[in-house]
């Protein structure tokens, strides 16, 4: 009976969490999308993440893009506007791919948080480079912050809206294109790291 009840949260009245997969095993502790726990109607659940340290993982995925939209000092604590902002988007992710947008978000989300970073080393004045592997946690965080940077720079002073720049850049991520801020981001940081192995 509880699972039936689970499965009849949707997102916004019409998305689905039930069929969501997280394919990269290193981060399905970190992108919560669980029918069970993170099933929710609208991504504002106004519980409080930040109290403890990881806490944050087990906030639903699509609240932590909501929250990241949040910024920018004009933007600070509207999150109904942010709320709107990724109802709007979804719709259009819908309209662009014809699949679940929250598994877009989710793709786009894995695809676009860098494997590996540069890291300063360094003591008593001599500094170097050092490559390091990045936490699950840092690459959802970076992921979901470089998508939203992405589409906050497109849509300024420009005539597309957010959510039509937001619902591009996630496309462009889930398919690993190239036209993605967040992937031109993290294949840049990755490069970086690369170089100081």
């Amino acid at each position: 009976m509880a699972d039936a009840t689970f499965s009849n949260v949707k997102l916004f009245g019409k998305w689905s969490f039930s069929d969501v997969q997280v394919k990269d095993i290193s981060l399905v502790d970190y992108i919560a999308v669980n029918p069970q726990s993170s099933a929710r109607y609208l991504p504002h659940s106004a519980a409080r993440y930040n109290l403890k340290r990881f806490k944050k993982a087990q906030c639903p995925i699509v609240e932590r893009l909501v929250n990241s939209l949040m910024m920018k000092g004009r933007n600070n604590g509207k999150k109904l506007m942010a709320v709107r902002t990724i109802k709007q988007t979804f719709e259009l992710i819908h309209l662009m791919t014809g699949e679940n947008p929250i598994q877009v978000f989710v793709n786009a989300v894995q695809n676009s948080g860098p494997r590996e970073d540069a890291t300063r080393i360094g003591s008593s004045g001599v500094v170097r480079r050092q490559a390091v592997d990045v936490s699950p946690l840092r690459r959802v965080n970076l992921g979901i912050y470089f998508m939203t940077v992405g589409a906050r720079a497109a849509a300024f002073r420009k005539i597309k809206s957010l959510s039509e720049c937001l619902a591009d850049e996630i496309v462009a991520a889930a398919n690993k294109d190239n036209a993605s801020y967040a992937i031109k981001k993290s294949s840049e940081i990755e490069r970086v790291a690369a170089s100081n192995r």
